[in-house]
């Protein structure tokens, strides 16, 4: 009986908890369908009196939606595959070669995780202009491929990996590069997976360092556009909430696709008893 009690009670503090985290997200999702009138008119709704899509229509023709789209996703996407490949690669590195100066190595790039990002981006800007990189989308891919995180995450991951399965292949004549890419990386699927997701969310959310390299408004992401939207001296905010919307799009899709396969994993497969 205290049993089901206690579990009826969690019920209700968890069902409370989700209605707190709802209601916001569902008045700034149907506000966006609200005429702009409508937004700040009182007694307040939650539900529109005069459904609209005009907002969205305005956002995606107004601003260059397609284009905007188009240089954000192709930065996600980019970074995100070089950032698991080249943090996998590092991982693997780290957790399965013994030389002192990897250990090193491996703790100078934890350190990095303890300055703030404002500290490191006046010498990155310097480097990115240096190179040539800057008012280009290279300069916001290149200083993100490599992510103290990821590699953490995947050395971590390839340490509980049998040396036996390693060895084993060596055994067969198996090269090191085939066995990373045929063997440790389908391995480490679920940690690719949950890494690709969080840097497909870093890269698309992005704002402060495309617009410290960016400069040209042809070559601007889609968080640097929704500023664009928010004028000097009134704000349009039926466009405003209809267009972040619009962003969030491709990030409730990644979610949706990928969220079962986050927690799965196999790491005995391939070895026998």
């Amino acid at each position: 009986m205290k049993q089901r009690g206690y579990a009826l009670l969690m019920t209700a503090v968890l069902l409370a908890v989700l209605v707190a985290y709802a209601i916001p997200v569902l008045w700034f999702l149907l506000s966006s369908f609200k005429p702009g009138s409508e937004l700040f008119s009182l007694p307040l709704t939650l539900l529109p009196q005069d459904w609209t899509i005009s907002g969205y229509v305005t956002a995606w023709t107004r601003f260059d939606f397609w284009r905007y789209f188009g240089n954000t996703g192709l930065v996600a996407v980019l970074t995100t595959l070089l950032t698991v490949l080249v943090s996998a690669m590092t991982g693997y590195a780290l957790a399965k070669y013994r030389h002192w100066w990897l250990r090193v190595f491996f703790i100078c790039i934890l350190a990095t995780t303890m300055l703030p990002t404002e500290v490191i981006m006046p010498s990155t800007f310097a480097v990115i202009r240096e190179l040539g990189l800057y008012d280009s989308l290279a300069g916001i891919i290149v200083p993100s491929i490599l992510t103290a995180t990821g590699v953490f995450m995947f050395r971590q991951y390839f340490r509980t990996v049998p040396d036996e399965l390693l060895e084993a292949a060596r055994i067969d004549g198996v090269g090191e590069i085939r066995t990373f890419f045929s063997i440790m990386l389908p391995l480490a699927k679920p940690i690719a997976i949950t890494l690709a997701i969080f840097s497909f969310q870093w890269r698309w959310n992005d704002y402060i360092w495309p617009l410290i390299v960016l400069n040209d408004p042809n070559r601007y992401t889609l968080q640097l556009a929704l500023r664009s939207i928010v004028g000097a001296d009134n704000i349009d905010w039926s466009v405003l909430l209809s267009a972040s919307v619009i962003s969030l799009i491709p990030m409730v899709v990644l979610f949706v696709v990928f969220q079962r396969q986050v927690l799965s994993a196999d790491l005995n497969s391939g070895l026998k008893d």
